[in-house]
């Protein structure tokens, strides 16, 4: 009989391909997309998750713009997005859901092989810096020399015990490293 886990495999959400240019200082991780985000094909694609309306703020990437100009954004200003995880069991969108037993990581070592140039590493949330600790850095897969990382404030509607206003500053945080030498 099979764990449990692998009982619902339709729960079994996938996440996407990086949006990253070659030259990418910056990486933003989050666990895995939403419900929502994989039916829009979108990260962050729940209104209610108020990344974009950051990025906005920061770097002129916001909601009001289509999701493929917001995305170029990004990559104009040094700034990759992708997810911890490439996949796992996870019925609904809660990170708490996570099935810890189904969680596959993506591949950061190609990743940073193809990006040399990262000098940061923002998580998320909490969640997804736990991800990237257990399933990551602590299998010894990769180990970038040099690499900063932060813990940002979750921009996701469940952390909700943070003023947005406290949250963009932090997030500001990363403005020095996304773009040192680029037009923001």
């Amino acid at each position: 009989m099979l764990p449990a886990a692998y009982r619902n495999m339709e729960q079994l959400a996938t996440g996407f391909d990086p949006i990253a240019a070659p030259d990418a200082s910056v990486l933003i991780l989050g666990s895995l997309p939403s419900q929502q985000s994989l039916q829009k094909h979108e990260y962050y694609g729940n209104p209610q998750n108020v990344f974009w309306r950051v990025m906005g703020e920061l770097f002129d990437a916001g909601p009001k713009i289509p999701y493929d100009k917001r995305s170029d954004r990004l990559k104009q200003c040094g700034i990759a997005l992708w997810d911890v995880l490439h996949s796992s069991v996870r019925p609904g969108s809660m990170d708490a859901a996570i099935d810890q037993s189904t969680a596959k990581p993506n591949d950061f070592q190609t990743f940073f092989d193809d990006h040399p140039m990262l000098e940061l590493l923002c998580f998320n949330g909490k969640k997804a810096a736990q991800l990237y600790a257990r399933l990551v850095a602590a299998q010894g897969i990769v180990n970038i020399d040099g690499l900063e990382y932060k813990t940002m404030p979750s921009t996701s509607p469940a952390y909700a015990s943070m003023q947005y206003d406290e949250k963009v500053r932090q997030w500001s945080a990363m403005r020095r490293s996304a773009g040192e030498n680029r037009r923001l």
